[in-house]
């Protein structure tokens, strides 16, 4: 299915192509993927084919196995029945897995693992994958057997997350004690088939087998085809489910349709909130940075596990922030990966069948692009009228002071921060330096009560961002100006001087254009190799905006090259005519 919108076509057309290199690149025999947005498939496709052979080409109503995809639906049947007041996620998961009645804790101090634990793997018990897919077959009463002489812990329960399957396998079992119904059964009834998902299934003999990606493994130059691992009983909470492109894109449809929160009907199959709450972060993973590489912005990240999903936030806001959630899944003969952006409303899912197939560089690749490629623009965030209204009101204080005006808006704190007569004085200079201030474009929020708008004058603009209260009604509690002036001549010319450095690069022109350096500022030698960097990273580049700056002694702004975009941040010593320090950052 190909009808996508108008905007983004080229970028949608340019994903078959990313997934067929990809996919040769990494010895994968064939691969099926898709994208939704706004609640359907906009794009979907195959690449390679279902056996190496090439006998059968792979395409989106192919039927792979989706392994540990499958933990956010073991997740979403335990918040039903949490829901449905039948189990407390804060309890001792052995009040509704008896099997657990018998652990030995690794310290007298330990408190017992929680539902919530095992949702967000923090129980204590170590990383299992390489043993945890090899028990799929078990039947209930072997896992019960299995759980009988206790679990061995790496960490005292809720200190830290550590990827756990056996966790999900316990939570099988916590559905069918719960619930009165195998965990199996329980998925099905209430989440799959309620969805349409008729090609998502527990085994292997359910599916046509005209239409099943067989799982293979490339080993010494050769495929070898993978003997399929059967699903048990409750056990295959962990990862036992085969789907379809067609049926994942159900599945992330739902997840999505939770954003943003609103007030029209919430009667879908789960709450809304529910649905959001799967999609946060409640354990952290330990913070890592990526390695450090030439051409690739920096990139701020973090994230967490939610309840049987993964989430990351990477970036600035004001770069473009990219809250992701998403999931993986490896078995014998398989590798998949779903992931969406609900500020964007935009998924994306990549399903392969060799053994743990790499999806989720491939995916998360394939999304960012779209992103980048300007598919579709991100959620505006709907700001309180509350916030519009103190906008307005302090755009009146700078066109002129009024004490019964700023009462009115400004919260009990305000003045006592800051002067009266200091914001006074402040908001003068201000006009003074730019001139009548009037509002341009619309107010950015960054949440309902906190948001940022410009304003611009004759010369230059003024940036203010401002926070409410969490009184009713809200006032200001916080206010900020930021003055940006444009480069005068002086900086001006040396700003053009810079732009020829950077076409020509030479430590002789550093020296005439910068000043000596002190300690511990970088010297001369230093700005050199940096400016080297940046002729080499963006080419042939030109001034761009100013994003800051006083009009004389300092300046931040972007540098647009043809390869890429830096933004440069550079103190200007007026007296001497020389910049005393530069940094420059690659931006997204």
């Amino acid at each position: 299915m190909n009808d996508f919108p108008p905007i983004g076509a080229a970028a949608l057309d340019n994903l078959t192509p990313f997934f067929q290199n990809y996919c040769s690149n990494q010895h994968v025999p064939g691969c099926a993927f898709g994208v939704v947005f706004g609640g359907q498939v906009v794009y979907s496709a195959g690449v390679g084919a279902l056996n190496p052979n090439g006998e059968q080409p792979a395409d989106p109503a192919a039927v792979y196995r989706i392994a540990s995809m499958t933990k956010s639906f073991t997740a979403l049947a335990i918040l039903m029945l949490r829901d449905e007041g039948k189990l407390r996620l804060e309890a001792p998961a052995a009040d509704y897995a008896p099997e657990l009645r018998r652990l030995v804790y690794p310290t007298r101090d330990s408190a017992p693992i929680s539902v919530r634990q095992l949702l967000t793997m923090s129980a204590g018990w170590p990383e299992d994958n390489a043993w945890g897919d090899r028990q799929l077959w078990r039947s209930d009463e072997e896992l019960a057997a299995l759980l009988q002489p206790g679990v061995s812990f790496a960490n005292p329960p809720g200190i830290t997350f550590e990827y756990s399957n056996y966790a999900y396998m316990v939570l099988g079992r916590v559905i069918t004690h719960v619930s009165g119904m195998g965990a199996l059964d329980f998925i099905n009834r209430r989440i799959l088939q309620p969805l349409g998902m008729n090609d998502t299934v527990w085994n292997e003999a359910d599916v046509d087998s005209r239409r099943l990606a067989k799982g293979y493994l490339w080993q010494e130059g050769e495929w070898v085809e993978e003997a399929r691992l059967p699903s048990g009983g409750d056990v295959a909470a962990f990862g036992g489910l085969y789907s379809s492109v067609m049926d994942m894109a159900r599945w992330i449809a739902l997840q999505l349709s939770a954003w943003p929160a609103r007030d029209e009907d919430d009667d879908g199959l789960v709450r809304r909130a529910t649905l959001r709450e799967m999609q946060q972060p409640w354990r952290l993973y330990t913070p890592s940075l990526p390695p450090p590489s030439i051409g690739r912005p920096a990139v701020a990240a973090a994230g967490g596990y939610g309840y049987g999903l993964s989430i990351t936030c990477e970036g600035a806001r004001a770069g473009g922030l990219l809250y992701m959630v998403a999931h993986g899944g490896g078995l014998p003969g398989y590798g998949s990966y779903m992931c969406w952006l609900p500020d964007y409303d935009l998924g994306l899912v990549a399903l392969a069948n060799t053994r743990y197939a790499p999806m989720r560089q491939a995916a998360t690749t394939a999304i960012r692009q779209l992103v980048q490629q300007g598919v579709q623009p991100p959620r505006r965030i709907a700001p309180a009228a509350a916030l519009e209204s103190a906008r307005a009101d302090v755009n009146r204080l700078l066109q002129g002071w009024d004490d019964i005006l700023a009462d009115q808006l400004f919260a009990d704190n305000f003045f006592l921060d800051e002067s009266r007569v200091r914001w006074q004085a402040q908001m003068a200079d201000l006009v003074a330096a730019h001139g009548a201030l009037q509002a341009e474009g619309e107010l950015q929020a960054e949440n309902a009560l906190r948001g940022s708008w410009k304003l611009v004058g004759a010369s230059g603009w003024v940036q203010a961002s401002l926070t409410l209260t969490p009184t009713v009604p809200p006032r200001v509690q916080e206010l900020e100006l930021e003055s940006v002036l444009p480069p005068n001549p002086i900086l001006s010319n040396a700003l053009a001087l810079l732009l020829e450095l950077l076409a020509k690069p030479s430590q002789r022109a550093v020296n005439k254009l910068f000043a000596a350096e002190r300690d511990p500022q970088p010297d001369r030698h230093t700005i050199y190799d940096r400016v080297r960097l940046v002729a080499v990273l963006c080419g042939e580049c030109e001034l761009g905006e100013i994003l800051a700056g006083d009009g004389e002694s300092w300046v931040r702004l972007r540098i647009a090259g043809a390869k890429a975009a830096v933004e440069a941040a550079l103190s200007f010593d007026t007296n001497s005519r020389k910049f005393t320090s530069a940094t420059f950052q690659q931006v997204r």
